[in-house]
């Protein structure tokens, strides 16, 4: 069934272009696939297994294997050529064979930060602009907010920290506050918030999940807050995602 895959993905199939470049085996991706067989979705049978996928796809199958390549081309060509999935994980049980296709989630680097800050600046000024519910209360649209380079620094001071060592709290390992850490640095402010996250990948993800949360939701509105600093650090083995901190603060002019 690798094989098969594999034929149709370098020649070509249902009128698709070919994919560059051979498919990896993933003994993660065969659990996957098992799972998926007992009744799990795809995407959660990969969180399962502990494969960190970007994005998954799979294919079932009935029939015999010697036919594997006419059923692949009667499925989903475009499933199996897609350029974007690069591992396989195939399970089989009796005449059904349930194929997973995925891209393992590969941390933005530091180099990417910029662009990761700049798309954060632009959802969170498009919510500010068009105001919120946040829990029980309605906000009216507020200013944008513009990066601030050294609030940045600050804020990937916090999340590196947490990364390093495994914890997750506002309050750093020195029982300093986010208010604390900004004013060690000379910046003179008024009012300071912070949000945090653990887990989300990208900057749509980070910021959909503090709006669907009150009190994050409620930072991201304070119409008193003018600038922002944005940052993000991988964590370290078991805890491999991203830490985030984001700082919302009203300086003093």
């Amino acid at each position: 069934m690798l094989s098969a895959v594999q034929v149709l993905r370098e020649g070509g199939c249902g009128g698709t272009l070919p994919a560059a470049g051979s498919l990896h085996h993933s003994a993660l991706l065969d659990r996957a696939a098992e799972r998926w067989a007992a009744g799990r979705l795809p995407a959660s049978a990969a969180e399962f297994v502990g494969y960190d996928a970007e994005r998954t796809a799979g294919l079932h199958l009935k029939g015999p294997g010697m036919a594997a390549v006419e059923l692949l081309k009667r499925s989903d060509c475009r499933t199996v050529t897609n350029r974007s999935l690069r591992d396989i994980g195939v399970y089989r049980r009796g005449a059904d064979t349930w194929i997973m296709l995925a891209a393992e989630f590969v941390a933005p680097s530091r180099a990417e930060a910029p662009a990761v800050a700049a798309r954060t600046l632009e959802l969170v000024n498009a919510i500010r602009s068009r105001g919120s519910r946040c829990g029980a209360r309605n906000f009216a649209p507020a200013p944008a907010v513009r990066l601030s380079e050294p609030l940045a620094l600050v804020a990937f001071g916090h999340a590196q920290d947490m990364a390093q060592h495994g914890y997750f709290e506002h309050e750093d390992r020195y029982g300093r506050t986010p208010a604390d850490r900004v004013r060690a640095t000379g910046y003179r402010e008024k009012l300071v918030g912070e949000n945090i996250a653990y887990g989300p990948k990208s900057a749509e993800e980070v910021v959909k999940g503090w709006l669907d949360s009150p009190a994050h939701c409620e930072n991201l509105l304070d119409p008193r807050f003018a600038e922002m600093g944005i940052a993000y650090v991988p964590g370290r083995g078991a805890k491999r995602g991203l830490y985030w901190v984001q700082l919302l603060v009203d300086p003093k002019i």
